[in-house]
């Protein structure tokens, strides 16, 4: 993240050196050996997870977690909701153990606060006030709210499992990058089924299995949609950040402008309000929310936040066995690129195939025979990656309980949500 000092911004941006900077950094090629999980969590009462908690009493509680020495960066969402972000890891075997001893001693800490984490894709009862007071979330929230008031439900209701791989090599082949990337976009739809879990907005049922991915389709499509996928991956990313509009120029003091119609080709080429800078292309980077974003490495962002205490492990272990084991690798693939039919020309998240994942999660039965292909190959592929008995028998139960019967956590949810429900 860019700081918000000015002095030091970097050179004045021009067009051809702007777009040079994107195809270098959004994919770094190399052998995945890497994987770095970011968790989000809601934040709710101990005993009565229902009741909204005040946003005075989250900070009080943050900030005692703020002195804990945790691996993981801990940062918290304009909702209150808690996330950590893993550092990256050498295995995936690593990255679980890492992150879960983080979780361990975050837990007791916010229980002796009365709180507790819930992993939801979207919170059930109740839209929390903003918690965050700064520029940057000022400025999205003015920007969001011209498109409808979906901005402000995401940014302060919504939580996920990103999952975070190496963008694999330069070569063709399986875990070549422009598969990867290929791949990232046709899995994802399977990932949003499988792992569907935010049914309830507001305490009623919403229709969707994920009404957090349903959340994200209805924001700005051009800083939420993919990139094309008729083009290089390369290209295709650096056309897509360049013609994203600007959601804010950054200022030193005061709030910041939020543009209307500027993309950020546009500012560029006219220098107005002022010239960009190469910490303004940073910046505007990190306001672009596509379902997989290219950060040198590939962050899928799809996943909605599982319950119980172990259950993020499961979507981190099937899709880092899928992607970086290479026989598991080219099998899925031949799995899932026939749903590039029902996807069509349209970009995720808009196109029919994971609007479909979003509404129906594994009780679509094309999303369902991907499922139960793809569960099958990774379970077959964490051993050869060294995951432990316990994250393959974590698998193989949701498997059980979830992807052959063509079911999907949301499927357990009805109205009321109680503690009960959240532990499960």
């Amino acid at each position: 993240m860019p700081t918000d000092s000015f002095n030091d911004d970097g050179p004045v941006l021009g067009e051809n050196d702007a777009e040079d900077l994107l195809r270098g950094i959004c994919f770094k090629t190399g052998p995945p050996k890497t994987v770095g999980v970011e968790l989000e969590w809601l934040v709710h009462d101990l005993h009565s997870p229902e009741r909204p908690v005040p946003a005075g009493r989250l900070k009080e509680a943050f900030d005692g977690l703020r002195t804990l020495r945790l691996r993981s960066a801990l940062t918290f969402e304009p909702g209150g909701q808690l996330e950590l972000s893993s550092a990256p890891a050498a295995s995936l075997m690593e990255c679980i153990t890492s992150t879960a001893a983080d979780l361990d001693t975050v837990r007791p800490a916010l229980r002796t606060a009365g709180l507790a984490l819930a992993g939801l894709g979207q919170d059930p009862w109740h839209s929390p006030e903003r918690m965050l007071r700064e520029p940057r979330y000022d400025a999205m929230e003015a920007y969001l709210d011209r498109i409808g008031p979906a901005g402000r439900a995401m940014m302060r209701t919504t939580a996920s499992i990103q999952v975070c791989l190496d963008a694999g090599h330069e070569e063709p082949g399986p875990l070549g990058y422009g598969r990867r990337w290929q791949l990232a976009h046709l899995l994802g739809a399977v990932l949003v089924a499988a792992f569907a879990n935010s049914p309830i907005r507001e305490g009623r049922q919403t229709g969707w299995r994920s009404t957090r991915q349903a959340m994200w389709a209805q924001l700005d499509p051009a800083r939420t949609s993919a990139p094309s996928g008729r083009r290089e991956p390369r290209a295709a990313w650096a056309a897509y950040a360049l013609d994203a509009p600007v959601m804010c120029v950054r200022a030193p003091e005061g709030p910041w402008t939020v543009p209307e119609g500027l993309t950020f080709r546009d500012w560029i080429r006219s220098g107005l309000p002022r010239p960009p800078r190469l910490a303004d292309l940073e910046y505007h980077l990190t306001t672009l929310f596509p379902p997989v974003r290219p950060r040198g490495h590939l962050e899928l962002r799809m996943i909605d936040a599982q319950r119980g205490e172990d259950g993020w492990m499961v979507p981190l272990a099937v899709t880092t066995a899928l992607f970086d084991d290479p026989a598991a690798s080219e099998t899925v693939y031949r799995a899932v690129k026939t749903l590039a039919e029902t996807a069509g020309s349209r970009p995720a998240p808009r196109n029919l195939l994971w609007v479909n994942a979003a509404r129906y999660g594994l009780a679509d039965p094309e999303l369902h025979a991907a499922a139960t292909a793809c569960f099958a190959v990774a379970m077959e592929a964490l051993p050869r990656m060294g995951a432990s008995t316990a994250v393959q028998e974590a698998v193989a139960a949701y498997n059980d309980r979830y992807v052959l019967p063509g079911r999907c956590p949301a499927d357990d949810l009805r109205t009321p949500v109680t503690g009960k429900d959240l532990r499960t």
